[in-house]
């Protein structure tokens, strides 16, 4: 039993839709595929549907922008199945308000250098609840400013954390990030430790509590870094994850759904996690009616 539990579809920066997306999972033969898109959970009821459809188990989940101020760095929390979505929602709309304020900025900026007109930037961004910076490369692209999504003038533009037109703001605290996962029976793993550089972070959390797992296969990671990553997990009793991270055209990295994944031994101690969850969901629910 393995599975994907990391991509993401055209709902935010990725360029396959749901459908093409599970599809793909069961032509790798996955069993299980979380669909990760950032700061919504809007796939869910669909995808729950397809999988059934075509036979790949679909683990409800979204990667939450968070904001690490003690190191002024960004950070992404994975989480999976949360049992009260709900309770997730104004923090997913508050994320997604700030990544299309400062994609707007980016925009604008952008157009003062290569005169595109700005639908040239939202025709690509149909169904995405957010505006990313991979839309509009994509655009330069269409217009003949670029030849390709990463290479030279996306350095320039973009480039983390001096690109000429790269705009940030801070996202919602890692901890009360956190403590809205676990409010919200989720599961709470830190995403690709390496990317934005968050070791000391991750072991401030895990000295803390407050992580259930941590994506250890992903591109980011070299085999080395990985087994650090195991080992921290081991010591701690975290959950080992793995996905692609796939995003489509719209990839940084050659990955593919099902270039990594999560082993049949931390898909179990996933699937009880969400079971204990559910379970602790009902008790509190059927307590909180006895008490109404």
């Amino acid at each position: 039993m393995i599975g994907d539990l990391h991509c993401h579809t055209t709902l935010s920066d990725g360029s396959l839709g749901i459908e093409e997306v599970i599809l793909q999972a069961k032509r790798m033969n996955l069993d299980y595929l979380a669909i990760t898109d950032h700061d919504t959970l809007s796939s869910s009821n669909r995808a729950h549907i397809l999988g059934e459809r075509y036979g790949v188990n679909i683990i409800p989940a979204v990667e939450l922008s968070a904001w690490d101020k003690t190191r002024n760095m960004k950070v992404h929390i994975l989480c999976y199945a949360p049992q009260k979505p709900d309770r997730l929602e104004g923090l997913c709309l508050k994320s997604c308000s700030i990544r299309t304020e400062c994609a707007k900025d980016m925009i604008n900026k952008v157009m003062e250098r290569y005169p595109i007109p700005q639908d040239a930037v939202r025709m690509y961004t149909k169904g995405s609840k957010s505006i990313f910076k991979q839309h509009i490369m994509r655009a330069l692209c269409n217009y003949g400013y670029a030849t390709e999504l990463y290479g030279e003038i996306n350095n320039k533009l973009f480039a983390y954390p001096n690109g000429e037109c790269l705009v940030q703001r801070e996202y919602p605290d890692v901890n009360f990030v956190l403590d809205l996962i676990h409010s919200s029976k989720g599961v709470a793993v830190l995403a690709h430790p390496y990317l934005f550089d968050n070791l000391e972070l991750m072991d401030e959390l895990i000295e803390k509590g407050k992580l259930d797992g941590i994506e250890v296969y992903h591109y980011s990671a070299d085999s080395a870094q990985q087994a650090e990553l195991l080992k921290k997990c081991a010591e701690h009793d975290l959950i080992a994850t793995g996905g692609s991270d796939f995003h489509g055209l719209y990839n940084s990295e050659v990955t593919y759904i099902g270039s990594r994944f999560t082993d049949d031994a931390n898909m179990h101690k996933l699937l009880d996690k969400i079971a204990e969850n559910k379970q602790k969901s009902k008790k509190h629910s059927a307590e909180a009616q006895q008490n109404q």
